[in-house]
């Protein structure tokens, strides 16, 4: 479709999208293009809702545990991890040590494999098909070593309130270790082939800028905030379960762009195995489930519980009414806002470096579509 605007200058609109590839799910993107150049851009959601909130409110809170890991399917432990934090705030339950302990290790694992498969299908947007051999042949170990405990290789629903549902034991200690070392050794094959490679840094520098200010006014959080330099992380800044007894590092950006992003990412990695190494050697003994009621009801009131996601800050707001069905749940997800910066960002620039920019979003649009 051909347009002309009050200067005479024609445009046309483009799809982008629902089914395109670097569109990383059903997401629909409305470019209006002046050749090459972007004039306007809307994303069109709504393709793969699933009505996961209503759902929540029409159902005992405990058979919302197999919806939590279908919102964002790439790094679904985050997503149990707020909702039984949830539940277990409001109800004042405890949570063993040993078990916290173990939902650290286990997301942290998650948001490694889930910064992996960004990183191969982000390169792969680029035009790159070597990386993601290389991501997700480490990513199948991490999935195989939570496989033994959860069951699942994507959509876990491990947590439990009160805890776990199995407890770990030695073989899947040894192995994590034994990939964490195998892991550090990759990073030097990923600088090599990605990080120092010319045409790589060259698609990105100045690529994609987040200002600050933009960062603020759209509310973005995870790596695409902390890309502009904001240190903002809420393992850091809201501190839950044990993250404040174990010593890491919040990485940031100085330019905001897509290639900020990127190394911010990388630099996370490096900081989940710091703390798994030191979850591991400080994991205790003792049970992995606390005690909990064989029925809980949800005490009247509004409560918040927040995490940090592999994308950026969930919170799970829920209203009770002192039965065991929510009245409300509210569901923050980080990529929603990530993504609604995109038509500002992205206005006047190519085409090609659109693509760029979105994938270095590392969007996940189940988890929007909710």
């Amino acid at each position: 479709m051909i347009q002309q605007d009050s200067t005479n200058r024609e445009s046309f609109l483009l799809n982008m999208g629902p089914q395109h590839p670097s569109t990383h799910g059903v997401l629909r993107v409305i470019l209006e293009m002046d050749g090459e150049y972007i004039v306007n851009l809307e994303p069109v959601l709504g393709y793969g809702h699933r009505m996961h909130e209503k759902m929540a409110e029409s159902r005992a809170w405990q058979s919302f545990y197999a919806n939590m890991p279908r919102m964002d399917y790439v790094g679904a432990l985050p997503f149990n991890h707020g909702y039984v934090g949830l539940i277990e705030r409001m109800t004042g339950i405890e949570v063993p040590k040993r078990a916290e302990y173990i939902r650290v290790i286990t997301s942290e694992l998650n948001r490694l494999s889930s910064h992996l498969l960004w990183v191969g299908a982000f390169l792969l947007d680029l035009g790159a098909f070597t990386p993601i051999l290389y991501t997700f042949d480490d990513r199948e170990h991490i999935l195989d070593i939570l496989e033994d405990i959860t069951g699942s290789r994507l959509t876990y629903s491990y947590y439990r309130v009160g805890g776990v549902y199995r407890d770990v034991d030695y073989k899947f200690i040894n192995k994590t270790r034994d990939f964490l070392i195998r892991l550090k050794e990759r990073f030097k094959i990923y600088k090599d082939l990605v990080t120092d490679n010319i045409i790589f840094i060259k698609r990105l520098k100045g690529v994609g800028i987040i200002s600050q200010d933009m960062a603020r006014r759209y509310g973005v959080t995870g790596a695409v905030l902390r890309g502009s330099g904001i240190k903002y992380d809420i393992r850091k800044n809201e501190p839950y379960s044990v993250y404040p007894e174990l010593d890491f590092e919040i990485p940031i950006g100085h330019s905001g762009d897509s290639f900020d992003r990127y190394i911010v990412k990388m630099q996370e990695m490096e900081q989940s195995i710091r703390i798994i190494d030191q979850a591991l050697d400080r994991l205790p003994d003792g049970p992995f489930k606390g005690k909990v009621p064989k029925k809980i009801s949800l005490p009247p009131g509004d409560y918040n519980f927040a995490v940090e996601t592999a994308r950026g800050e969930l919170s799970y707001y829920m209203v009770g009414d002192g039965s065991e069905i929510p009245y409300r749940l509210k569901i923050r997800v980080p990529s929603y806002s990530n993504l609604s910066l995109l038509p500002e960002l992205c206005q006047g620039m190519l085409l090609a470096d659109m693509v760029a920019t979105m994938g270095s979003l590392d969007l996940v649009i189940p988890e929007i579509d909710r």
